[in-house]
C-alpha cells in the first residue's frame, strides 16, 4: 500500500480502487455472504453469552441473504461527499459530542451511531482477569525493598516472583506473559540486586530497536534513583556520541544495546569491553519474539559468538533472561536462539487484565452505479474513512487511542482525514493526534513518544513501530486498519490497550480484500486460531559462513571446541571459508593444526554482513521554506513517495515535491493546498538470470527425495516507475497522466522455480478458468506450506503476484524468491525439497472445504500478497499443481526408462 491508489471515494466514482472495493471481490456478485447480514441488535453490553447466542441464531458469521429492505437503495447507503476535502461523510452524521465514555459505553455508542448501518459484524468480549499476588521474596535486600516501596510496589505478581526467584538462582528463564504484565521487573529486580551486591558485576540488555532501549533507560534510571546505589546505566548504540564511548566502556556496569551494535562494534573489539564481558552476570533479551526469519538467524549466531567470547576468552557464564510476547513455542524458540539446553518457562500470568471488547467492523455496502441498473454492483465504503471516523470518536470521547496501519502512507491518510473530521466536530482536538512511524528523524519520534506518554496527545496513527513494548502510558483503545499479517501481531497490537485492570476496546476494520472479508464472515477463524510459532534457523549455511568469518576475526576458530557453539555443520563451513581464502591455520602454537585465524579481504568482516538488510542509502525530504529535514526514506521505497510533481504527506500535511536531486538523493518540497493526490505507475519484475521464461531446464535436481526439474538460480528483483497519475480528490477521477524518468531499483537475490507445461495452460483455458489466477493461487499455496518444511518466516520468501491491471507477458512458472538482497540460501534449500513442496500444496488446496474461487487463508490466500489476493482462481490452481506434478513424474519415468534401455 505504499503505492496506494485510493483516497476516499464517492459512490459515483468510476475509479474502482482495490483498496476500497473490487468487482472481483467475494461480495461483488449476488452470492450470499455473511458480511451482508445485519449485526445482532442487542440493547445492552451486559450479557456477552446472550449476545453471542443471538448472533448465532441470527446467522451472523454464516451465509445469509440480506433482505431487500436492508439492502436499500443506493441513495440510502451512499455517503455524501465534502466538496471542501473529499472526505466522505458517514450516513450516520459524525458525532459532535465530547463527553467522556468508557470502552464498553463507546461500543454501545458506536452501535447506536456510527455503526448503525450494520458495520459491527461481531463482538468478542474477552473477560477480565484478577491479579494473582505474592509477597516479596524473602532474600531481597532491604535497599531493594525500600526502592520498590518508594515506587508503590509492596508485593509482586505471581509470574514476577517466580521469574525473580529462578533467575537469582542462576536458571535461564523465558517470561511469556501478556502485554503490559510488568515483565521489565522480572529482569530489573534480579539484575539491580546482583549489581548492588557485587560491585564488579555487569549486565547486558539487548533490545531489537533503539526506541525500546531509550524506553528501558528511563525505567532503569527511575529505579536507580530510588535504589540509592551508584550503578552506571548507559546505552551503547549507533546514536551514542563517539566522544562518550570510551567513558561508557570504562565505567558502565549495565550496558543497553542491540544486536546490530553487538555485531559490528562490541564483539569485533571485545578487548575494549574486557571489564564488562569478564564480569557479565546477566544477559537480558527482551521482545524475543521479534527474532525470527533472517534477522533471527543472524542474531542467533551473534549470541553464540557472544557466549563463545565470554566463556573461552573471559571465563564468564552469564544467566539469560528472555521476555517474549505470547507465542506457540516460547521455550523452544529461545533455546534455539541462544543455544541453551534448558530454559525455565514462566507463562502463568499473574497480572490483572480488564475486560476487552473486540469489534469486527466491516464498512457498509452500497450499490455502485454501473452503465445501467442491471450492471450496478455492491461495493464497500472506504475502510480508511471508516477508521478515521472511529479515530475521531475515540479522541472526542476521551479514549486514548492508537490506530494501527500497515504502511506509512496509510498512517498519513488516516491522520489527514481524522483532522478534517475533528475540524468540524471538535476543533480544539485537531492537534491532539499525530503520526508515529519509521522514517521520521529520531528527535521527532522521541518528542511524539514523550507527548503521548505525558498525555499531551490523545492518539496516534502508527505502523507496527508501536507494536513492541514502548511505554506510551495508558491506552484505552486500538484500531486496526486491515489484518496486520499474523494473529500474533494482531494480539500484540490489541494488547497495547487496557493496561492493568482497566477496560479496553479494539476494533478491526476490514478492507475489501478476500483475507479481511474471510475473517468478517468467520470470526471464530480469527479468535479461535492459535498463535503462530516463532522459528529461527541457526543452521542456515550461508549465514553460518558469514558469521563464522566474523567469529574467526574475534578469536581463532577450533573445530574441537567450537562445534558446541556453531553445530555439526561447522566442519564443512570452515572448509568453505578456507577454500575461499578467509581463514588459515595458525602457524604457531600447541594447537596450530586445529586453530584457524581470519585472513579475509575485509578489514572487519562484520562491517560487510548486514543482519537485517537495513538500507543505508536514503533520500532526504527537505521543506524548502525553512530547509527543515522532514524525513529520510529508504532508497527502495523513495520513489513511491517522492518524485517531481508528487504529493507527499507528513503529519497529515500535503507537500508538493518540486525538485528531486538524484545525485545528492534529496527531494525538495513545499506545503501546498491541492485538489488532487498522486499515484505512481510502476511494476516489479523477477528476472531469473539465465532463464527468464523458465523453459525446461537442461539439468535436474537429483536427491534422495522426490526428483524434480526445479531450478535454483540467481535472480534480479527490479522495480520500475514509469509515470504517475494526478487524481482529483472531489471525484476520485484521473485528471491527467505524467511520465517519469526515474532509475529502477534492483537487487540480486536467488529464486527457485518450476515450469508450468504448456499443455496444462491449455487445459486450464479450455475450462474457461483464469490461468494467471491459477498460477498466482498455486504460488500462494506453495508459499503457505514452505514454513512447515523448512525454517523461514513470511518475510523471507516471496512469489510473483498477479496484478489485475497487468497486460505484459508473465512467464508460465511457479516461483519463489529470497526477499533478502544477495539471498540467504532459502532458494537452494527449497530446491532440495521441491518435490515434496509441490505435493503438499496440491493436497492442501484440493482438500480445503472453502467453495469460493478466491479460496481462503487456509489454502490460496497469502497474508503477504503484494496485490492483496486479487486475481486468484482455486480450481485453476488445483489443475496447475496436479498438471506440474504429473508432468514431473512422467518426465522422470521416461528418463529412467531411457537409461535402463
Amino acid at each position: 500500500m505504499d503505492d496506494l491508489s485510493a483516497m476516499p471515494s464517492s459512490p459515483q466514482s468510476d475509479i474502482a480502487s482495490k483498496y476500497f472495493y473490487s468487482s472481483s471481490g467475494p461480495c461483488s456478485g449476488t452470492g450470499r455472504s455473511a458480511e451482508d447480514t445485519p449485526p445482532c441488535q442487542s440493547s445492552s453490553f451486559g450479557s456477552s453469552r446472550k449476545r453471542k447466542k443471538a448472533c448465532e441464531e441470527n446467522g451472523n458469521g454464516s451465509p445469509e441473504t440480506l433482505p431487500s429492505g436492508e439492502n436499500g437503495t443506493a441513495e440510502k447507503q451512499k455517503r455524501n461527499m465534502s466538496k471542501k476535502s473529499g472526505v466522505a461523510k458517514s450516513a450516520a452524521t459524525a458525532c459532535h459530542g465530547t463527553h467522556p465514555l468508557e470502552p464498553a459505553e463507546m461500543a454501545e455508542h458506536l452501535k447506536q451511531g456510527l455503526g448503525k448501518e450494520g458495520q459491527i459484524v461481531h463482538i468478542q468480549e474477552i473477560p477480565s482477569r484478577e491479579a494473582s499476588f505474592t509477597e516479596l521474596p524473602c532474600h531481597l535486600s532491604g535497599a531493594m525493598r525500600e526502592a520498590l516501596a518508594s515506587i508503590g510496589i509492596s508485593r509482586l505478581y505471581s509470574h514476577q516472583s517466580q521469574a525473580i526467584e529462578s533467575s537469582i538462582s542462576g536458571r535461564h528463564i523465558v517470561v511469556a506473559t501478556s502485554t503490559s504484565s510488568g515483565k521489565s521487573l522480572c529482569y530489573n529486580i534480579p539484575v539491580l540486586e546482583s549489581l548492588s551486591q557485587d560491585l564488579m558485576a555487569c549486565a547486558l540488555y539487548i533490545f531489537p530497536t533503539k526506541a525500546l532501549a531509550q524506553d528501558q533507560l528511563r525505567t532503569l534510571l527511575e529505579m536507580k534513583n530510588v535504589f540509592h546505589i551508584d550503578i552506571d546505566v548507559k546505552i551503547y548504540d549507533g546514536d551514542t556520541p563517539r566522544e562518550d564511548r570510551l567513558w561508557i566502556r570504562n565505567n558502565a556496569r549495565l550496558l543497553i544495546t542491540n544486536p546490530d551494535m553487538l555485531h559490528v562494534s562490541i564483539l569485533p573489539y571485545h578487548g575494549q569491553f574486557q571489564r564488562i564481558l569478564s564480569n557479565l552476570r546477566y544477559i537480558v533479551i527482551d521482545e524475543a519474539h521479534s527474532y525470527k526469519g533472517a534477522f533471527g538467524c543472524h542474531t542467533a549466531l551473534i549470541i553464540r559468538r557472544l557466549k563463545r567470547i565470554c566463556s573461552d576468552v573471559y571465563g564468564s557464564h552469564p544467566t539469560f533472561i528472555f521476555c517474549t510476547a505470547t507465542s506457540a513455542n516460547p521455550c523452544e524458540h529461545v533455546m534455539e536462539l541462544a543455544n541453551l539446553d534448558e530454559v525455565e518457562l514462566i507463562q502463568n500470568d499473574g497480572s490483572p487484565c480488564g475486560s476487552k471488547y473486540f469489534l469486527l467492523w466491516n464498512p457498509p455496502l452500497y450499490m455502485a452505479d454501473g452503465s445501467s441498473k442491471a450492471s450496478s454492483v455492491p461495493r464497500r465504503s472506504s475502510s480508511i474513512v471508516e477508521v478515521s471516523y472511529l479515530f475521531a470518536e475515540m479522541v472526542q470521547h476521551g479514549l486514548r487511542c492508537i490506530a494501527f496501519c500497515k504502511t506509512r502512507k496509510l498512517c498519513e491518510l488516516v491522520l489527514a482525514y481524522t483532522r478534517e473530521i475533528l475540524q468540524e466536530s471538535a476543533k480544539g482536538l485537531v492537534d491532539s493526534i499525530c503520526v508515529y512511524r519509521a522514517g521520521y528523524i529520531a528527535e521527532d519520534r522521541r518528542k511524539i513518544e514523550a507527548d503521548l506518554f505525558g498525555g499531551k496527545l490523545r492518539g496516534v496513527a502508527a505502523t507496527n513501530a508501536l507494536e513492541l513494548g514502548i511505554d506510551v502510558g495508558h491506552i484505552d483503545a486500538t484500531l486496526h486498519l486491515g489484518f496486520p499479517g499474523s494473529i500474533a501481531s494482531l494480539w500484540q497490537q490489541a494488547g497495547r490497550s487496557g493496561r492493568r485492570a482497566k477496560e479496553s476496546l479494539a476494533i478491526y476494520v476490514a478492507f475489501e480484500g478476500p483475507l479481511d472479508q474471510y475473517f468478517m464472515k468467520f470470526p471464530h477463524k480469527l479468535f479461535d486460531k492459535p498463535i503462530e510459532h516463532c522459528h529461527v534457523d541457526s543452521r542456515n549455511l550461508k549465514v553460518l559462513g558469514q558469521q563464522l568469518a566474523c567469529a574467526a576475526y574475534e578469536h581463532p576458530l577450533c573445530l574441537k571446541y567450537d562445534e558446541h557453539y556453531f553445530g555439526s555443520s561447522l566442519d564443512s563451513a570452515m572448509t568453505t571459508l578456507k577454500d575461499k581464502g578467509y581463514i588459515i591455520n595458525n602457524p604457531s602454537g600447541a594447537l596450530s593444526s586445529s586453530m584457524w585465524n581470519y585472513i579475509g579481504p575485509e578489514r572487519s568482516p562484520s562491517q560487510a554482513v548486514s543482519i537485517r538488510a537495513i538500507e543505508h542509502d536514503k533520500y532526504k525530504v527537505i521543506d524548502k521554506l525553512n530547509n527543515r529535514l522532514l524525513e529520510e526514506i529508504e532508497e527502495s521505497k523513495a520513489f513511491f513517495q517522492v518524485y517531481e510533481g508528487a504529493v507527499y504527506m507528513h503529519q497529515g500535511v500535503n507537500y508538493l515535491v518540486e525538485e528531486l536531486d538524484l545525485s545528492s538523493m534529496t527531494a525538495f518540497c513545499r506545503k501546498a493546498d491541492l485538489k488532487y493526490y498522486t499515484k505512481t505507475r510502476d511494476y516489479t519484475d523477477i528476472n531469473v538470470l539465465g532463464g527468464e521464461f523458465a523453459y525446461l531446464p537442461t539439468s535436474t535436481c537429483k536427491t534422495n527425495r522426490v526428483k524434480t526439474t526445479t531450478q535454483a538460480n540467481d535472480c534480479a528483483v527490479t522495480t520500475k516507475w514509469f509515470g504517475f497519475y494526478r487524481i482529483l480528490k472531489s471525484s476520485n477521477k484521473i485528471s491527467d497522466s505524467v511520465e517519469l524518468n526515474l532509475p529502477p531499483y534492483s537487487y540480486v537475490s536467488q529464486a527457485v522455480w518450476v515450469r508450468i507445461p504448456h499443455s496444462v495452460k491449455i487445459t486450464v483455458e479450455e475450462r474457461k478458468l483464469q490461468f494467471r489466477g491459477g498460477s498466482h493461487a498455486a504460488s500462494h499455496a506453495l508459499l503457505n506450506i514452505v514454513p512447515l518444511h523448512m525454517m523461514c518466516s513470511a518475510s523471507d520468501l516471496g512469489t510473483e503476484c498477479a496484478n489485475p491491471h497487468e497486460t505484459r507477458g508473465i512467464p508460465d512458472r511457479i516461483l519463489l524468491y529470497d526477499k533478502h538482497p544477495g539471498g540467504i540460501g532459502m532458494a537452494s534449500q527449497a530446491q532440495m525439497l521441491f518435490g515434496e513442496l509441490l505435493l503438499a500444496p496440491f493436497e492442501l488446496v484440493s482438500t480445503c472445504s472453502c467453495t469460493g474461487a478466491v479460496g481462503c487463508p487456509n489454502c490460496i490466500q497469502s497474508l503477504t500478497c503484494s496485490e492483496y489476493n486479487e486475481v486468484l482462481d482455486k480450481e485453476a490452481a488445483i489443475l496447475i499443481l496436479k498438471g506440474v506434478i504429473d508432468y514431473e513424474r512422467a518426465y522422470f519415468e521416461a528418463e529412467d526408462a531411457f537409461q535402463q534401455s
